[in-house]
């Protein structure tokens, strides 16, 4: 075979894979038919027949711990809480992949691997209070509740921070309290937070939040960038209270909502 059929074949494998990953990445989201109206179902219950055991280990193994998240609490954390009971029905098959799914109302569950590494990247513990904007479906504050002792989390939309609620009650995330309201504006009576973590894309880093987080603390943010893109960020306050923000990796998250007056 000639250099030039060679290099025309491995184009074309490549081109193959490409379009094979990608529409791997996205197949849950083309089984979606109205992804505004479909909302997760209000109660989940552990014994709902399916356990997913070994999914989830295979998950810290080739998805968290393949791609270099190490601490203990997380991947303990990742491998115990049921992200099937957090994700709509219809997609329940997929619950383990590393992919993120429409939850409704415009809004997604991350990808376990995002999750993850968000959470490694807070550097909680068990005596910290941590708080959380854009609750979603309820699985990023069950992780964190598993590791810290209290997280305060913000829903902008009710119907998915109620059913988030009744959610996490259900499935006995007891240290899990939701607000309804707008989380750019954190939650100033719970504050100062050990860390604070947002869940959906900023325009910039809301001030509130960095005036909520405790001296030695950090909130790791996705902020919108120059390239129509996103980068994860890390803000942390040292023990004077000046800031330094770090930019990690590029991301892709729905974009933070704000302008809605908090409800209890």
């Amino acid at each position: 075979m000639l250099i030039a059929d060679k290099m025309k074949l491995v184009i074309f494998v490549s081109i193959i894979f490409v379009i094979f990953c990608v529409f791997n990445y996205f197949f849950p989201f083309l089984h979606n038919r109205g992804m505004n109206s479909l909302v997760l179902p209000k109660v989940a219950h552990a014994d709902s027949g399916e356990d997913f055991v070994m999914e989830r280990k295979n998950m810290v193994k080739y998805q968290i711990v393949a791609r270099g998240v190490i601490d203990s609490k997380v991947l303990k954390a990742m491998e115990t809480v049921p992200r099937h009971l957090f994700v709509p029905e219809e997609f329940r098959r997929f619950s383990y992949h590393d992919n993120p799914f429409p939850i409704g109302l415009g809004q997604t569950i991350s990808q376990p691997y995002i999750v993850a590494l968000m959470t490694e990247m807070l550097g909680v513990d068990s005596d910290d209070v941590v708080l959380e904007v854009g609750t979603g479906s309820g699985y990023q504050a069950a992780v964190l509740s598993t590791i810290v002792r209290k997280v305060y989390t913000i829903e902008i939309i009710e119907e998915l921070g109620v059913q988030a609620a009744e959610r996490l009650k259900s499935l006995g995330y007891d240290n899990v309290d939701v607000k309804i309201g707008d989380g750019s504006l954190g939650w100033p009576d719970k504050s100062p937070f050990d860390a604070i973590i947002v869940t959906a894309a900023a325009g910039k880093i809301p001030e509130p939040l960095i005036q909520q987080l405790k001296h030695g603390g950090r909130v790791v943010i996705p902020v919108d960038n120059f390239y129509l893109g996103q980068d994860l960020m890390i803000v942390e306050k040292d023990a004077e209270g000046k800031v330094d923000i770090k930019k990690t990796i590029p991301v892709r998250f729905v974009p933070l909502v704000e302008g809605k007056d908090d409800k209890q």
